[in-house]
């Protein structure tokens, strides 16, 4: 990713990369994380400074450990 871009733009590529590595759609990453699909897409899209708990949240949905949203950012 290009030194210096948003932190949570670089976030939503990382959980899009994995979500979509898992074959889920955001529809369904947000139903088993307990979140909106909404709120799901605009994290992709780095629109959100996401939370820590949704951050647990949505590494618990798609079975990684937490750090592994971050590796590459």
């Amino acid at each position: 990713m290009p030194a210096g871009e948003d932190i949570r733009v670089q976030f939503g590529q990382r959980l899009r990369e994995l979500r979509q590595a898992k074959g889920l759609s955001q529809e369904e990453l947000a139903f088993r994380a307990g979140l909106h699909r909404t709120y799901v897409s605009s994290t992709e899209r780095g629109q959100r400074n996401v939370a820590l708990l949704n951050i647990e949240k949505l590494a618990t949905a798609l079975e990684v450990e937490m750090a592994d949203l971050f590796r590459g950012t």
